[in-house]
């Protein structure tokens, strides 16, 4: 259904992401990566090499050090500086830091080598003229984060990100919107098709059942994970 229930008006602050950080309760954070960029990033690399990939709210994702391995150059954005400090020393990565002047109190931290950049700072402070541009995108777990009432805000944003034909690896999740208030939101087909509609060609590439004790505890009887693929 395209009923979202009473979670169009749900707002989560910055600070209660903030706190998840520092309690550790990172339910949402894989530790071995997500079998569904696995499977499919032949179809988000599409015979390109040395791309440029954008991880929209972060955290301390794995496969950023996976993809920069391969060769291609990872900059992601996160509102947590323990989320991204833990990511560099779990891969023993050395890095430096250092200010972004265009946003006030925002950081960046980038390997030494330059393949992965992430950014310390709220999403919305980011412009292509600070980022610059994307051949992918891997969005699970970012979408699905953002209020509701931002969607066409974050929307927008990453649309000015992508560059001419770039892919964008999109993770939503559904179910019963009435039995959970999220995060993670559900988010339907049919607002994928409202908000990206007129900027690219959408695709529905699988639907995987995820349901875990973790969902039954909070009160739900089916989770599904959808993943999509946008090509601009």
């Amino acid at each position: 259904g395209t009923d979202i229930g009473s979670q169009k008006d749900r707002v989560v602050a910055e600070e209660e992401w903030l706190r998840k950080w520092e309690t550790g309760s990172i339910w949402f954070h894989k530790e071995r990566g997500h079998p569904l960029l696995q499977k499919y990033l032949d179809v988000l690399l599409n015979g390109r090499s040395g791309l440029r990939i954008f991880f929209p709210l972060c955290g301390k994702a794995v496969e950023m050090k996976w993809l920069a391995d391969m060769g291609h150059s990872v900059v992601g954005v996160e509102v947590s500086e323990k989320a991204l400090k833990e990511f560099f020393a779990e891969h023993s990565l050395p890095y430096c830091e250092e200010p972004v002047p265009e946003i006030s109190g925002a950081k960046k931290l980038e390997t030494t080598s330059g393949n992965i950049a992430l950014y310390c700072c709220n999403i919305y402070d980011l412009s292509s003229s600070i980022v610059g541009k994307f051949d992918g995108v891997w969005d699970r777990g970012a979408l699905v984060a953002v209020n509701p009432c931002d969607r066409q805000r974050y929307v927008s944003l990453m649309i000015t990100l992508m560059e001419k034909n770039s892919s964008y690896l999109l993770v939503t999740v559904s179910y019963d919107p009435n039995k959970h208030k999220g995060p993670p939101f559900y988010v339907p087909e049919s607002e994928i098709k409202s908000l990206f509609g007129n900027h690219c060609e959408i695709k529905c590439l699988q639907k995987v059942n995820d349901f875990s004790d973790k969902h039954r505890q909070w009160g739900l009887d089916y989770f599904l994970e959808v993943l999509y693929i946008l090509k601009f």
